[in-house]
């Protein structure tokens, strides 16, 4: 399927409408323990993430972006309509989510409408197993490895603050949480923009217009990095309270443990390629920081809800983009 201009430039305008709500979705992430720690205003807390998720791409190669453009349906597979399709249907769970006040995951709703869209084409031999296995399998393992972290990290905050008050505790880590949500919202960028950098370079590369094979052409990793900076500045202030307040309450101490908990293991999936969700990563360290300080101190009734909305996340959001690949068939 060849577009017209207009259309190639449409299409583009709505994976960069992804990639912006993907920033006003999981501004929390980035964001949420700076500000119920009182460490940075909302405001500024923005600010700070909206810069360090731009210049992100400065940092980590683009190993996510080309797990997304071939690594999860097969690259012939994708056209104009399959990427509609999948936008669609990440947008659709996005807003829903955001609206309702849900962490749930930009990156698998992205994957789940790509998913569904590919199989409403030609089956099941549409997808890239290796690709979805790594990537389903991170479902389970970031926040599982965010927590574990978190926890090591509580432990070795407790011991090399023994001979200090608690005003002091707090005063260093108030400081040192400024690197912390700096480093997360680094990760955060370098990990979940890469996802709309594939879906656009696919597009590209199915209109013949990448030359010398795949590759995500330098425009296309700015306008991305932009988009998500633009929607972390938005702010989505209704899961900022959810993240930093409802699970558990946090501590200067315990924000910085939280945040460095999951920036490793952002930094390790941006290494590795694996485009795995921010929000699993650093609600998973938010309860491990919790748990530390005994089990009763986590809302497990709220982390249940969460874990929820992540299983149904990939399958809700795979059902609407093979619903929107089916309709838009119609049309063309």
């Amino acid at each position: 399927m060849t577009l017209s201009l207009p259309l190639l430039i449409g299409l583009i305008g709505i994976a960069l409408l992804f990639d912006f709500l993907n920033g006003l979705h999981d501004a929390a992430n980035s964001i949420a323990t700076v500000v119920s720690t009182r460490v940075l205003k909302p405001q500024y807390a923005v600010l700070w993430a909206a810069f360090f998720n731009f210049i992100a791409f400065a940092v980590f190669g683009l190993h996510v972006a080309q797990t997304i453009g071939t690594g999860i349906v097969q690259a012939q597979v994708i056209d104009p309509q399959v990427i509609f399709a999948a936008l669609v249907g990440a947008i659709f769970w996005n807003v829903t989510t955001w609206i309702l006040g849900i962490p749930s995951s930009s990156s698998h709703a992205l994957i789940g409408g790509l998913l569904g869209a590919g199989i409403a084409k030609i089956g099941f031999g549409a997808i890239v197993w290796s690709g979805v296995i790594k990537t389903v399998a991170a479902i389970f393992l970031s926040p599982a490895i965010g927590l574990g972290l978190a926890l090591v990290l509580v432990l070795l905050v407790a011991w090399t603050s023994l001979r200090l008050t608690p005003l002091g505790v707090d005063k260093r880590f108030r400081k040192l949480q400024l690197i912390s949500a700096a480093l997360y919202s680094l990760g955060h960028g370098g990990n979940d923009a890469q996802k709309t950098m594939g879906i656009i370079a696919v597009l590209l590369y199915s209109q013949g217009l990448l030359h010398g094979g795949f590759h995500i052409p330098f425009w296309v990793v700015l306008t991305c990095q932009a988009a998500m900076a633009l929607g972390t500045l938005s702010g989505g202030w209704r899961i900022v309270h959810t993240m930093g307040s409802k699970i558990t309450r946090l501590t200067p101490a315990q924000g910085f443990c939280a945040e460095t908990g999951g920036a490793i293991t952002l930094f390790a999936a941006n290494f590795w390629g694996i485009p795995v969700s921010s929000t699993h990563t650093i609600t998973g360290a938010i309860v491990g920081v919790g748990a530390a300080r005994r089990l009763s101190a986590v809302r497990w009734n709220v982390a249940t809800n969460i874990i929820v909305a992540w299983t149904v996340t990939l399958p809700a959001a795979a059902l609407v983009g093979a619903g929107t690949y089916l309709v838009a068939g119609l049309f063309v």
